[in-house]
């Protein structure tokens, strides 16, 4: 497997706050890595130093061996936190957007899916319940045929139906030779679709390893040890 992100001693200060802390890891394509940690660990700032939009205190961070740019903007399909989706435009506008900005774009593929949940074409997006959007976000983002997907928080504000047809999503449709970065502190939600696990824990690196090696060599679920890291 070849690595797609490498972080060296990454480090991210907001004034006197450390977001994430002396970072050093690499990310390997043909797995779903859970970027697992409380709020306020450093998730959302790593993923955003990976996407180009925040830049690092100190430290480097690479994508394919090169700086984030327009190279990695390329490879990398990113899924914020919040909606980044103009409301007033129609479902299909949508995806003529996506057409025209990213050239990995199945646009067959985001049809497809959007037909699977009968969700209608000509709808504005603002329209639509909470979790029909985040449906549609993650559809947009899934239908590039991508090296790296950076998911934050996909499944943090809907309801468990609406999560399992996310991570059913995420599933079937990424391509298994790309890497999936999803971060959540929902664990159990999660679980069964990791490969490997990193918890941060207030912007340090604290666990990096393959789900097997955490069930096997230490006799628990990832949910059970981040139970137990995270303790208060």
């Amino acid at each position: 497997m070849s690595i797609i992100v490498e972080a060296r001693d990454l480090t991210k200060h907001y004034g006197s706050d450390i977001a994430v802390d002396h970072l050093d890891l690499t990310l390997e394509k043909g797995q779903i890595i859970g970027l697992l940690g409380p709020n306020g660990s450093g998730k959302t700032t790593f993923i955003k130093m990976i996407n180009g939009l925040l830049t690092p205190t100190s430290g480097m961070i690479l994508i394919n061996g090169e700086k984030p740019g327009v190279n990695s903007k390329k490879v990398i399909s990113y899924l914020p936190e919040r909606c980044a989706l103009p409301d007033w435009m129609r479902i299909n506008d949508l995806v003529k957007m996506y057409c025209d900005f990213f050239a990995d774009f199945n646009k067959d593929k985001a049809r497809t899916m959007l037909a699977d949940l009968h969700l209608d074409e000509k709808k504005n997006y603002k329209t639509l319940s909470k979790g029909n959007r985040e449906k549609v976000q993650l559809i947009l983002c899934m239908a590039r045929e991508a090296e790296l997907y950076c998911l934050d928080e996909p499944i943090g504000g809907v309801d468990p139906a609406a999560r399992d047809y996310i991570l059913r999503t995420i599933l079937q449709n990424y391509n298994e030779e790309a890497a999936v970065l999803i971060s959540t502190h929902l664990i159990q939600d999660v679980e069964s679709t990791l490969d490997r696990a990193l918890f941060l824990k207030e912007g340090t690196l604290v666990l990096n390893d393959t789900v097997d090696n955490i069930r096997e060599q230490r006799g628990k679920s990832v949910d059970a040890l981040f139970r137990e890291v995270f303790a208060c």
